[in-house]
């Protein structure tokens, strides 16, 4: 039996830094790895069998949990870095920002904010760009739980539309393209885009395959606990439900759960995201995150949160194009008439997104707070903003939230907690003004 040693991501694992990606279970030569619900944390980690594991160090290569070499990784993507002005600091390297959404009504309705990625998606596979699309699902099995997949067909495309907000260990399905020749898009959250991009450092194979990369804009994913809990405060059984949809019908949209009953229960979105945005159910290393935008994506998706778009009930996403195939595909869907495109101002999409101000901004006084604890870091290898005076408090009451968070016996009366916090919700997005 092999032993094991800091080659492995087992460290990882150990220090709480693993950001649950899936990345080292695609690239394992002996298939030794893999993701595992974890029963104390509600998220999923990679469990290494010891009796195959080589000790090759593949995983932990590939591993973003520990460390992500921002500035070796753009300068291999992108051939720069950013520069040092407060845009480029919050946004990473970029060509254009857009706001648009997909021409076709039903797939713009149904998903989460206006249907690009979706649309993309559909346009690369019509036109014979891509054979397929690592997208995510849920398990109709578990329907609680996400199912990363490798889509082949528009209609596999469709039902993979809109966010998933529970853990999602993406980058397993890479082994398929490992395994499997053809030409793919990856879509995924700034740390399944940090893993692939690791991946593809070492694997030429899946650098060739790989086409195009949509990431998505993201504060923190939730763990399996906060759609316990939101089910808890519906009164549903977890053993009732048949399906559930966190985003579409519409914008900003519906939390839509189907009941194995017939019934169904439709809860709008500003009803139950609080839950989401206070980071009452963060995983730890989502904490310990300095990218909000998915800066080494080809593309990166967002919702358009602007007052221009607030009245608008159907979607609008935001696009940041990053790299030459990004703006290449983006146009190419336009001049198709598949998507409806208008170029805005980077500081339209930092206006739009309060939580990627505060991601940058707080970045060192969690990583302070950490330290202090005598917790293990990740590193990173690129510039941050300084924390501004609310990011101090704000910072430690969200690891506050999610002590209390994480107590069963006190979710009747965590929505009670939850808005205690508006008054230091309110002196944030003002400081937030000030300091534009």
């Amino acid at each position: 039996m092999a032993k094991l040693n800091n080659e492995s991501i087992l460290s990882v694992v150990e220090n709480d830094l693993c950001t649950g990606c899936g990345t080292c279970v695609a690239i394992c030569p002996n298939r030794a790895i893999e993701m595992k619900r974890d029963s104390k944390k509600y998220i999923f980690l990679p469990i290494i069998a010891k009796e195959k594991c080589r000790n090759c160090g593949n995983c932990l290569r590939v591993c973003p949990g520990h460390e992500v070499d921002f500035r070796e990784l753009n300068m291999s993507i992108f051939g720069k870095h950013p520069s040092n002005g407060f845009l480029d600091l919050l946004l990473g390297i970029h060509s254009k920002s857009y706001v648009g959404y997909s021409s076709d009504y039903n797939t713009r309705y149904s998903s989460a904010s206006g249907g690009l990625i979706t649309q993309l998606l559909l346009f690369a596979m019509e036109e014979g760009i891509i054979d397929g699309a690592l997208v995510t699902g849920m398990k109709k099995e578990q329907p609680l739980e996400a199912n990363p997949f490798i889509a082949r067909t528009p209609k596999e495309l469709t039902e993979s539309a809109r966010s998933k907000y529970c853990p999602v260990p993406a980058n397993v399905a890479l082994e398929e393209i490992l395994r499997e020749e053809g030409r793919y898009a990856v879509v995924g959250l700034p740390c399944h885009i940090h893993g692939l991009r690791k991946a593809e450092q070492s694997y030429k194979k899946l650098r060739d395959r790989i086409v195009f990369r949509l990431g998505i804009f993201c504060s923190h994913t939730d763990s399996l606990l906060e759609t316990e809990y939101l089910l808890y405060r519906l009164r549903v059984r977890i053993e009732d439900v048949a399906k559930i949809d966190y985003r579409g019908k519409g914008w900003p949209g519906m939390l839509s759960i189907s009941l194995k009953s017939g019934d169904s229960i439709d809860v709008p979105f500003h009803d139950w995201i609080k839950v989401h945005a206070y980071c009452l159910f963060s995983p730890t290393r989502c904490l310990l995150c300095c990218d909000h935008c998915a800066e080494l994506a080809d593309i990166s998706f967002a919702d358009a949160w602007l007052p221009e778009f607030l009245s608008d009930n159907i979607g609008t996403s935001i696009a940041v194009a990053r790299s030459a195939i990004g703006d290449e595909i983006l146009h190419r869907a336009e001049s198709k008439g598949k998507i409806e495109l208008r170029a805005i101002e980077d500081f339209k999409v930092a206006e739009s997104q309060k939580m990627m101000r505060f991601k940058k901004n707080s970045i060192a006084v969690r990583f302070l707070l950490y330290r202090a604890l005598r917790k293990k870091l990740p590193t990173y290898n690129t510039e941050l903003l300084k924390p501004s005076f609310v990011d101090w408090p704000r910072s430690a009451i969200i690891f506050f939230n999610r002590y209390v968070a994480g107590k069963r016996s006190l979710w009747g009366n965590l929505e009670s907690f939850a808005n205690l916090q508006n008054p230091l919700e309110r002196m944030y997005k003002k400081a937030l003004r000030f300091s534009s």
